[in-house]
């Protein structure tokens, strides 16, 4: 058993240090002082014992709190010896927080939300439900509280009006409040369905208007940075541990960046969702609860492989894991962040989704295939990214203004009024035209005799020549033009 879980320790990238001088330790303690096989210990009381020992020792109480992490770390290898996944989601009960607020409307957000989550990813289960109540107990309590709302016969529309111009003084931004507003009047639909007699003005609830943003990209010289920052911590990493992280952050990263994942996204994605051969993967019930496919570049398929020879063993089959678990929601966002404080580059997950976005549509990707690869619902998302300064822009726009001022040189040029011709020009035309009707008069004569007619119309001195005619004509004009 010790050497399993030494395996599984080694393959979650723990130092050895730790493994052998507390880790082994503390788990020698749990079989030593129980007595049975680990299949048939009980986690709460059998380990219990081995804390219980540790503190009888009197030791100092950080080195005591080393020995209880170590043995949570145990309880957990013993989980994922009996295939079972603890569960990181911790209940949330409203009860503590809506005290004062009418019973009935407790009730109804109570049954909203259940209805909700129905459509919320089990990975954002815990903090969705906490930003539900969040906002609406805001809402609400402000109504209740300020307005003197307690049953929906007293909701007014200036209510709503004014709770939104009191989150404006507050100094928070016209897209939070619309955010709130937004929720408040999909409540209120709700409550309609449910029999509940809603006004028709509220019904009708105008937004605030929102700036008119675009998305933040990345230059292609920032994310040269960011790239170089993530290759060269692979390369220089100090030991197995570091080169394990540096291996995990450089293929979050490249996942990403060119293929568009939502942080999200690449937290929970699965092993039986890669296709490497083919260069492609599978999200899960992204956004919207829409599965769509994604391709790999070569790069990020060499990240991805680089860093699975060193994935090590977990209680599930999720692509990423951080000391033996799933990652943690805040995990890569940190890492990214931390990589751009490196370089000099204001970063996050989402930007580099949206510097996604913008390459591919700068290198002339249609937008079409933006929205698939990126798994818009609606096109006018993508369209955004079409609004941003693009590539593809700059050039038609320069092509375009390039040729509008030849047009005016050539205006210019026009207005130029030609000089008068005198007699002994116009005789010499005659001259030059006669040469022309010559039937043995030759393609490249025709062409000197042609510019000759043409620099006396336009009044002009001769100028030094392009064509092989025009050089014969200057240099050694024939006897019969002389």
């Amino acid at each position: 058993m010790l050497n399993c879980y030494y395996d599984w320790l080694v393959s979650g990238g723990a130092s050895m240090h730790t493994i052998r001088l507390i880790y082994i330790t503390m788990a020698g303690h749990v079989l030593g002082l129980n007595h049975k096989p680990s299949t048939e210990l009980d986690l709460g009381t059998d380990l219990q014992k081995a804390i219980d020992f540790i503190r009888a020792k009197r030791l100092s109480a950080e080195w005591t709190d080393m020995n209880r992490v170590a043995l949570e770390k145990f309880r957990r290898f013993l989980l994922n010896e009996r295939s079972q996944v603890e569960s990181h989601i911790t209940a949330y009960d409203p009860a503590s927080h809506t005290q004062g607020l009418p019973d009935w409307l407790v009730s109804e957000l109570g049954r909203y939300q259940r209805i909700k989550q129905r459509n919320w990813r089990e990975a954002r289960l815990e903090g969705n439900i906490r930003r539900f109540w969040s906002g609406f107990l805001l809402t609400w309590r402000y109504l209740v509280e300020q307005k003197g709302v307690k049953e929906l016969a007293d909701l007014k529309r200036s209510m709503v009006y004014d709770y939104a111009d009191q989150r404006l003084k507050e100094g928070h931004s016209v897209k939070g409040v619309n955010g709130h507003l937004r929720s408040l009047h999909a409540f209120l639909g709700f409550l309609a369905d449910e029999g509940y007699t809603v006004p028709h003005s509220l019904m009708r609830l105008p937004c605030l208007k929102e700036p008119d943003s675009l998305p933040k990209f990345l230059t292609d010289e920032q994310v040269k940075l960011l790239r170089d920052d993530f290759e060269g911590r692979v390369i220089h990493a100090k030991d197995a541990r570091d080169k394990r992280d540096a291996l995990l952050d450089r293929a979050a990263f490249y996942l990403l960046w060119q293929s568009g994942l939502r942080v999200g996204e690449v937290e929970e994605l699965r092993l039986e969702d890669l296709d490497l051969n083919a260069r492609r993967l599978m999200v899960r019930k992204g956004k919207g609860q829409i599965d769509r496919g994604v391709f790999l570049t070569v790069s990020t398929v060499q990240a991805v492989q680089a860093y699975l020879a060193v994935r090590g063993m977990g209680p599930t089959d999720h692509l990423f894991l951080f000391r033996n678990q799933p990652l943690c929601k805040d995990m890569i966002p940190g890492r990214i962040r931390a990589a751009g404080a490196r370089v000099g580059v204001h970063v996050y997950p989402h930007r580099l989704r949206h510097t996604c976005a913008t390459q591919l549509l700068n290198a002339g990707c249609r937008i079409t295939s933006i929205q698939k690869f990126l798994g818009h619902k609606r096109l006018n998302t993508t369209l955004t990214y079409a609004r941003v300064h693009a590539q593809t822009v700059a050039e038609d726009y320069f092509a375009a203004m390039s040729s509008v001022e030849k047009r005016l040189d050539l205006l210019g040029k026009e207005k130029v009024k030609p000089q008068e011709v005198s007699e002994n020009e116009r005789e010499e035309l005659l001259v030059l035209t006669d040469q022309l009707l010559s039937p043995k008069l030759s393609l490249e004569l025709c062409l000197d005799v042609a510019y000759r007619m043409r620099t006396v119309l336009k009044g002009l001195a001769p100028i030094q020549a392009a064509s092989t005619g025009e050089r014969i004509l200057h240099n050694h004009p024939p006897p019969h033009l002389l």
